[in-house]
């Protein structure tokens, strides 16, 4: 049995999809950013499939840059996480209210 390309757009789909749940049901910060995270790299394997499929580096060069978004985002959204958790003591999104003081 081979491994066609829609058994990797189905598993980057229902990993997307995971991501979109997790950002909009979930409250906690760190799990929406662990969500976002989870959704870009869906769309690595995406790109990463089409570039197999058509033997094309494209998507590969592509997916370095993502890669590079990703790991900057994640080291930003953690610093901001910390620095919010220090302030307010929670990191639940509904309780975080920044315009209060």
């Amino acid at each position: 049995m081979e491994i066609t390309l829609n058994w990797y757009l189905s598993l980057s789909a229902v990993l997307f999809v995971i991501g979109v749940l997790g950002v909009l049901l979930r409250r906690n910060a760190i799990i929406i950013f662990l969500s976002i995270e989870l959704m870009l790299n869906a769309v690595n394997l995406t790109l990463v499939a089409f570039s197999q499929a058509f033997a094309d580096v494209d998507g590969l060069v592509l997916v370095f840059f993502v890669m590079s978004v990703a790991a900057a985002e994640a080291a930003v959204g953690l610093a901001i996480v910390i620095a919010l958790f220090r302030n307010k003591t929670t990191v639940n999104v509904n309780e975080i209210n920044l315009f209060r003081g």
